[in-house]
């Protein structure tokens, strides 16, 4: 007889189902159990039976499912007459969480099968789709232990849950149209299909409805209604940042936008996440995605989002593209309950909610692509709590994360599990939200962390909470320097060790040398950095302002209020503040923030003064560049280069009346060859030749691309994010590989 032990994602995908399938069909006796960090399976059968059973548990494995370890042991014989699920036991290890998963096609199918008695119904699931993460209390993965444990199952689906022939065979939220969760619009006498109908209806005429998804509700409207987007726009205070839009499925989104293979593989994928396409000439209005030149789409989810655009009624011309944007206040983590959606979103027409509780938030996943390779921008549903694996020691660790774009990590045993998306940590009602976050993870992933980390700046939000939550735990605090958190966590998503060059380019970061950097050079390891190099630093004044208003950095590197004036960038009181400002070194701080060099060329290239959102002159200028002649190159290229060089150069060109396109593109060239210069030298001197690339400002895929071309030029191997995004986003990972080397 085998014991068998399965480590990975195999609890709330239909693992043990399988396992008792395949274990009758190859006449195995045995059992299997969830043990909360891994699947315990005992089987006894012949050798040949169970070479075959071994082999199919392998490479026959539901698709959900993602196994990372397989240990199997010989054990004495037992008397089994057959092959049975048995009750979960919990045991202590290692816990690999199933995010949430997009509905299969099965389910689809049946979803719109009159015969199917869960035909409509807005909650169907199988073994293999379905709310996972958002739903769980703890582990092991059993219905008893998530929000669906309120929710007895009528007698259909027990038998359905108790059946080895199910699809639905110990599948944790089964329900149907008899029993389960239900949806209903707030405010109204309205359940079940007169909700949907209702919140149809409002859509199709041009109302905005709140609609509650798996991990928290989301604004929705007709993408190709101006009127309507404008009045969602003005209602959540969002100018200009692009709204997201869900098609009806992919033809809608070919007619829409160019789609690689690449680009499809992961936008119909299980985690359904938002793809950045770029866009053609078609019919979503233009204000969904103001001044760029891409559209982040994703398909439909849920059964609700199909239903949403295909329930059959009267409605004969309903858009197959809605607008859906994440559901919160400015500054505030998405909405998650029906309270907090009536103070939020009395703006809205309808608001569509349901009886199932989230327990944990979960927007969208954001992904952008750079040579036909993923670059997460936002990581969350589908994708987390999946851990990273990083060979590390055994302590567990606590780290914070950072102030924009938060998630947090918790990592123990050389597994690194960063959280779902939090957001921005502006407000105390978002340090709240994180801080319930992290106590839940902790709960559910069994991690009682040996030391905390943060950033090194004394007043972020994030670091004042690591304090106080280190002292809870009685357990060390450590800070570490933003942008080498930044390229720490490129080195662990690429699973690399040992000395690197670190070129770690963002907005902002507080400096070992108490300074703003953000345009930084390492020389470093997983124990260790040495800044070698930086961008050329300039002054910053303006506080808070300066990293909104580009024409302040322009101001400030130009050096004449004449020039200044003379492209507009600000109005002559404000260009005299800005002086004054400059001259008397008030409210000013030394910078290297590559960032704000963004801002500063969007500036003087009359593309954008002011951002209403952040990364929005960078957005605007890297479409821009996009717009120019591909086969632009960097007349630049046999220099010393520099930033303050680029500048001037863009600068001189732009007062000569030069295409605004073709500078965009030039200063990216520009850039990137500078970047690739340094990295050379660096290079030479040292003999390291792997560099990774980090920082926010790597989420721009032409810079990316031009760096990587010609790192490759110069013979260098790049270390690049893929899953993990580049941003803030991705910073815990690299704070925690951090605490545990130290």
């Amino acid at each position: 007889m085998l014991n068998i032990k399965v480590f990975g994602i195999v609890q709330g995908v239909g693992f043990r189902p399988f396992v008792k399938n395949l274990a009758d069909a190859n006449k195995i006796g045995g059992s299997v159990a969830n043990r909360g960090s891994y699947v315990e399976i005992y089987a006894q059968g012949d050798d040949f039976d169970l070479k075959n059973f071994l082999n199919a548990l392998q490479t026959e494995n539901p698709p959900r499912s993602a196994i990372l370890k397989v240990d199997v042991n010989h054990f004495p014989d037992k008397n089994f007459s057959d092959f049975r699920i048995i009750d979960s036991v919990h045991e202590k290890g290692d816990i690999f969480v199933s995010p949430d998963i997009a509905i299969c096609e099965k389910c689809a199918e049946e979803l719109f099968d009159p015969n199917n008695r869960r035909y409509l119904h807005p909650f169907i699931n199988c073994t293999a789709c379905g709310a996972r993460l958002t739903i769980m209390k703890n582990m092991p993965y059993d219905r008893e232990r998530t929000s669906m444990g309120e929710f007895p199952m009528c007698d259909a689906c027990k038998v359905e849950y108790s059946d080895k022939n199910s699809r639905r065979y110990h599948a944790q939220p089964i329900c149907c149209n008899d029993c389960g969760c239900e949806v209903y619009i707030l405010g109204k006498n309205l359940r079940g299909h007169d909700a949907i109908k209702f919140s149809r209806e409002i859509l199709a005429n041009g109302g905005i409805v709140a609609i509650k998804g798996i991990g928290g509700f989301h604004l929705a409207c007709d993408a190709r209604n101006f009127d309507a987007v404008q009045r969602l726009r003005d209602s959540k205070i969002r100018p200009t940042k692009p709204f997201a839009v869900m098609f009806k499925d992919v033809s809608s989104v070919k007619r829409e936008c160019l789609l690689s293979d690449a680009e499809k593989s992961f936008l119909d994928s299980p985690q359904k996440p938002i793809v950045l396409l770029q866009k053609k000439i078609g019919s979503i209005a233009e204000n969904v995605a103001p001044n760029i030149n891409k559209l982040g789409a994703m398909l439909p989810y849920t059964p609700l989002h199909l239903l949403i655009f295909d329930f059959p009624d009267e409605i004969k011309d309903f858009p197959d593209a809605l607008v859906m944007t994440s559901g919160n206040p400015s500054g505030v983590p998405i909405t998650i309950d029906d309270d907090d959606a009536i103070k939020n979103f009395g703006f809205c027409d309808a608001i569509l909610s349901h009886n199932r509780k989230i327990l944990l938030r979960a927007d969208d996943s954001v992904m952008d692509f750079i040579e036909n390779r993923p670059s997460m921008i936002r990581r969350s549903r589908g994708y987390a709590p999946l851990p990273i694996f990083y060979d590390s020691n055994k302590k567990s660790v606590l780290a914070v994360g950072g102030e924009l774009k938060n998630t947090f990590c918790l990592a123990k045993n050389d597994l690194f599990y960063a959280s779902p998306y939090i957001g921005d940590v502006s407000t105390l009602q978002t340090v709240e939200v994180l801080e319930k976050s992290i106590a839940r993870m902790k709960n559910l992933l069994e991690i009682a962390p040996e030391v905390v980390i943060c950033d090194l700046h004394p007043r972020y939000q994030t670091a004042l909470l690591a304090e106080k939550i280190s002292k809870e735990l009685n357990v060390p605090l450590i800070k570490i320097q933003h942008h080498y958190a930044h390229i720490l966590s490129c080195m662990a998503e690429n699973n690399h060790h040992g000395e690197i060059i670190g070129v770690a380019f963002d907005g902002t970061g507080y400096g070992a040398d108490g300074t703003i950097w953000g345009g930084e050079f390492f020389i470093c390891d997983e124990k260790n950095f040495e800044r070698v190099a930086s961008i050329k630093p300039f002054k910053q004044a303006g506080g808070d302002k300066s990293a909104r208003e580009g024409w302040r950095i322009a101001t400030a590197l130009i050096g004449d209020v004449a020039i200044a004036r003379e492209l507009n960038l600000a109005g002559d009181a404000e260009l005299r503040g800005q002086k004054f400002l400059l001259e008397n070194n008030l409210n000013c701080v030394t910078s290297t923030s590559t960032g704000r060099i963004f801002d500063a060329i969007a500036a003087i290239l009359g593309i954008c003064n002011v951002s209403t959102y952040e990364g929005e002159a960078a957005m605007r200028l890297q479409a821009a560049a996009e717009k120019a002649m591909r086969n632009a190159k960097c007349v630049m290229r046999n220099e010393n280069l520099s930033t303050d060089k680029i500048f001037a150069e863009v600068l001189t060109r732009r007062l000569n009346g030069e295409d605004v396109c073709e500078l965009a593109r030039f200063f990216h060239d520009a850039l990137a060859e500078m970047t690739a210069q340094i990295c050379e030298d660096l290079s030479r001197r040292t003999n390291i030749k792997i560099v990774a690339l980090s920082g926010g400002v790597f989420q721009n895929s032409l810079l990316t691309g031009l760096v990587t071309e010609k790192l490759r030029r110069g013979g260098l191997k790049i270390l690049r994010h893929e899953l993990i995004p580049a941003n803030d986003g991705g910073i815990c990972i690299g704070q925690a590989v951090a605490a545990i080397n130290r």
